[in-house]
């Protein structure tokens, strides 16, 4: 199945996709000709990864009866210095809280072999990413 999304100018650096029915506005920094009124294009690809592999581990997490307070993917891309400015480098850190979780053993157990999966199987936009770049993570337990 071949997935179309349909970008369109709206004026400047602005450009409209529409995605399962959802707009998105994108939009460039005032210094670039934008306005400012919308994401630039490459972080929403850190937060495309971040929501995939998220939706992966919660799925994950819930069928290994891990039951969590908060969950927060934070990602970082580092920047490559010459044309094309692409990310050379992306961590992730997955910061997931619930009673007791700091120093329990079994529950890091989980949450690392969900992130394996997520990383290894799942995550589509993390095995399109992992050819361009190298990907990390790190996970974190807190009490909540």
């Amino acid at each position: 199945m071949n997935e179309i999304i349909h970008t369109d100018w709206v004026g400047k650096m602005a450009f409209d996709s529409e995605i399962d029915g959802y707009q998105i506005h994108f939009d460039a920094d005032e210094q670039f000709g934008g306005t400012q009124h919308g994401p630039r294009p490459k972080p929403v690809v850190l937060s495309a990864l971040a929501a995939c592999t998220g939706m992966d581990v919660v799925s994950i997490l819930g069928k290994k009866q891990v039951i969590f307070t908060a969950f927060r993917i934070s990602v970082s891309g580092e920047v490559a210095e010459e044309f094309p400015k692409y990310y050379r480098k992306i961590h992730l850190v997955y910061s997931v809280s619930g009673p007791g979780f700091t120093d329990n053993e079994e529950i890091r157990i989980k949450v690392n072999r969900a992130v394996r999966l997520s990383r290894d199987t799942y995550c589509a936009v993390s095995a399109m990413l992992k050819n361009s770049c190298e990907i990390t993570e790190e996970i974190m337990l807190l009490d909540s």
